[in-house]
């Protein structure tokens, strides 16, 4: 007979250790989880904190040099039985491995794109899972293959099928990964971060597919994930793990309602969130990075991060359980068995110490103040966005973007003969202006990164404008720019790329990268060039004596420090980020958005803002502008634009947002986008988002809306009924 809350996984002093040539690695030290029937426990943590082994060992998929050695996974088979399986115990040969592991657990990998094999369709290897565990033939492992894609979403799942992964969408892809995942109806599901590399309208859609396959089938969920607005969204129980160790455990409402350990604090401190009277303010980072495993500080593992270390105890010894009741409890030497003793308080906002820099200032720049660099908070001016000066005193925009467009063609047959183009920028007229932040969002494919990589020249546009004003106030047309003239501009434009590894080239030291624009652009060579890099990198926190390292020798956040540099190092008016923090933890993240804007208050620069997280946007832009298949549908303010948007897009992209609040838990219902993306090659006639819209009306189809006035100053909006819709903000 089946028991409430009985554990389907019960995990108790796991260690998986990899003995390296430099040593014995503890990536996970000591682990104790459970994952009652039914439930989504979620485990939360740092890159590095043991997440993924975790999931890996139970799966045991660990490979060498590294070994699980010491602990149990016990794996109840039978609801209601009392006999468990401890799956460490099983031999690799063991029919009963082979039956746990793709047959009673199923697991989802974090990037679709790299686990799915690029030599075999979706159907082959979504049928060898189905072949080896339900014992079907050819023809029936087909069919319900088609019948899996066909729940988890995948139009027409019957062509689908035969598609190879690179013809299907990141989305698509995952999809695909959540079908063979779930193909033998596994009583787990083993989710590691199957959400993070997707926009916010597909995340919405994914856990929405989740949460109903979950309700039907009734299976287990053991959900990784840096995220917590998703935590919030689809937790039961949260596992917070810091080092390869659990720092706490307890219900969704206990995590996030009354964190105990300090570092469960500081993580839910570092999330931006979309609420009133936080825009541009300082956010809480957590200090310093994670260390390596191999060099675990003593006792405690987060003391040395930690703002409530008591210097002769947390360095001293592991601390020891607390138990606060109701199945909370936490490692921390501030508080007693019982939980009864010395709670921490809030903890104290750490700011970013700031040298100010010896680069050189731009003409008529006034001398900053030696010492902390402060932000200030913006007033709000009458379009949601920061206050200017008065309207007779707006300076000319930095940069003028007129009517462009980018296409890029279509090429098929021998011959590679054009048969058509994508319009990745149709049209895009935009004004960015000196010293604000203008946040671009929009999901993966909308031609945020194209707009970005257009205005700095690294793409040539194929029609209109982009006019740039110098610093002696004279205008040039940026597309007619070549030679030594393109050079210059590149030096006051810079850009800080989306990925913090991939960017980087490995061969070169951090000296040569930092100093490759300088070089480049005839700045300075030499003693010269050297200063001049050790100045920056002293401004964005890394060290003069890793100048001689290379990028692997970085985490992602000091990586993403050193593009930083790169941008930064030849003086820019204008830095375009793309994607800057999306592949950085929410700990990482908050450090690099405190000094993006403590440089460019040091520095008065213009950002160019590309993100698809709408919570990220809110917190560092004045205005946002709207993306959607190459077009601009909404131009604001940024507190305008999500306290009352005016286009159906950015209406449901707002709502796609999950809010760390588990009280808020199901507030977007109703506003999902059910589609994917339409194909920017064959985009659809009129409105382009009529075939996803909820208020799609005849007009929609045929005519084309243009981007126009619509309330307060500088709205604007590409809806043909925005005056009479009531859409729903923040």
């Amino acid at each position: 007979m089946e028991r409430a809350n009985e554990p389907v996984l019960r995990i108790a002093g796991m260690k998986t250790h990899f003995f390296t040539r430099e040593g014995v690695v503890k990536a996970v030290d000591g682990v104790d989880l459970a994952v009652p029937r039914g439930k989504t426990v979620c485990v939360v943590g740092e890159s590095g904190c043991g997440k993924s082994i975790t999931a890996r060992s139970i799966m045991r998929l660990i490979e060498r040099p590294g070994r699980i050695i010491d602990g149990s996974i016990e794996w109840r088979p039978d609801p209601g039985s009392d006999t468990m399986i401890d799956i460490t115990k099983l031999g690799r040969k063991d029919p009963r491995l082979r039956t746990v592991r793709g047959g009673d657990i199923g697991m989802i990998f974090q990037e679709p794109m790299a686990s799915l094999s690029p030599m075999y369709t979706i159907g082959d290897q979504l049928t060898e899972a189905i072949r080896i565990h339900r014992k079907l033939g050819k023809a029936e492992a087909r069919d319900h293959a088609i019948d899996m894609l066909r729940k988890v979403g995948i139009p027409q799942p019957e062509y689908r099928i035969d598609s190879f992964p690179f013809q299907l969408s990141g989305g698509m892809c995952q999809r695909a990964m959540i079908a063979i995942a779930l193909s033998c109806s596994p009583k787990l599901l083993i989710a590691d971060e199957p959400t993070t590399a997707l926009d916010v309208t597909t995340q919405a859609r994914i856990l929405d597919l989740l949460a109903g396959l979950q309700a039907d089938s009734g299976m287990s969920m053991l959900f990784i994930t840096h995220d917590m607005g998703v935590v919030a969204e689809i937790a039961d129980e949260v596992t917070v793990m810091y080092l390869g160790r659990v720092a706490e455990h307890g219900t969704v409402d206990q995590i996030f309602g009354d964190p105990k350990h300090p570092y469960t604090r500081a993580l839910l401190e570092s999330i931006p969130t979309m609420r009133a009277g936080r825009r541009r303010q300082a956010l809480s980072a957590i200090r310093g990075m994670i260390p390596h495993p191999q060099n675990r500080p003593a006792g405690c593992p987060f003391n040395n991060r930690c703002d409530h270390a008591i210097k002769g105890v947390c360095d001293q010894s592991l601390p020891a359980l607390a138990d606060f009741g109701g199945g909370h409890v936490a490692y921390c030497h501030l508080y007693d068995r019982d939980g009864a003793a010395g709670q921490p308080g809030e903890p104290t906002r750490r700011v970013v110490e700031l040298e100010t820099p010896a680069v050189p200032r731009r003409a008529g720049q006034a001398e900053a103040v030696p010492g902390r660099v402060q932000v200030v908070e913006p007033a709000p001016g009458p379009d949601g966005g920061t206050a200017g000066p008065p309207p007779e005193e707006v300076p000319a925009p930095l940069m003028q973007v007129r009517d462009l467009k980018k296409y890029f063609p279509v090429r098929s047959g021998a011959f590679r003969r054009a048969k058509g183009e994508v319009r990745a920028v149709d049209g895009v007229s935009l004004a960015i202006r000196p010293g604000e932040t203008l946040g671009l969002v929009g999901e993966s494919g909308c031609g945020k990164s194209t707009l970005g990589r257009t205005i700095a020249r690294i793409l040539e546009p194929t029609s209109g404008s982009i006019e740039y004003r110098r610093r002696d106030g004279s205008a040039v047309d940026v597309s007619t720019l070549g030679g030594a003239g393109l050079v210059k501009y590149r030096t006051d434009v810079r850009v800080i790329f989306q990925d913090p590894f991939s960017s980087l080239n490995p061969r070169m030291t951090l000296e040569q990268l930092v100093g490759e624009p300088l070089r480049n652009s005839g700045l300075a060579t030499g003693s010269e060039l050297r200063d001049r890099v050790a100045e920056i990198l002293k401004v964005v926190g890394l060290r003069p004596e890793y100048l001689k390292r290379y990028p692997h020798a970085f985490s992602g956040g000091e990586r993403q420090r050193i593009n930083i540099a790169r941008a930064l190092v030849t003086n820019p008016r204008m830095v375009i980020a793309d994607e800057a923090v999306s592949a950085l933890d929410v700990s990482v993240r908050a450090q690099i958005l405190n000094l993006l804007g403590e440089l460019q208050d040091a520095y008065d620069l213009t950002y160019l803002f590309i993100s698809h997280d709408l919570s990220v946007v809110e917190h560092i832009s004045d205005r946002v502008a709207v993306m959607y298949l190459g077009k601009i549908a909404e131009r604001a303010g940024t507190d305008e634009l999500y306290r009352a948007p005016q286009h159906p897009y950015t209406e449901a992209l707002l709502h796609a947002v999950p809010i760390p609040d588990p009280a808020q838990r199901g507030s977007r219902h109703g506003y999902t986008i059910a589609d994917d993306l339409p194909d920017p090659a064959d985009p659809p006639p009129g409105c382009p988002f009529h075939t996803r819209c909820r208020y799609v009306n005849d007009g929609c189809t045929s005519r084309l809306p243009e981007l126009r006035p619509i309330t307060g100053a500088g709205h604007l909006a590409a809806c043909h009924y925005s005056e009479e819709l009531e859409l729903s903000g923040l």
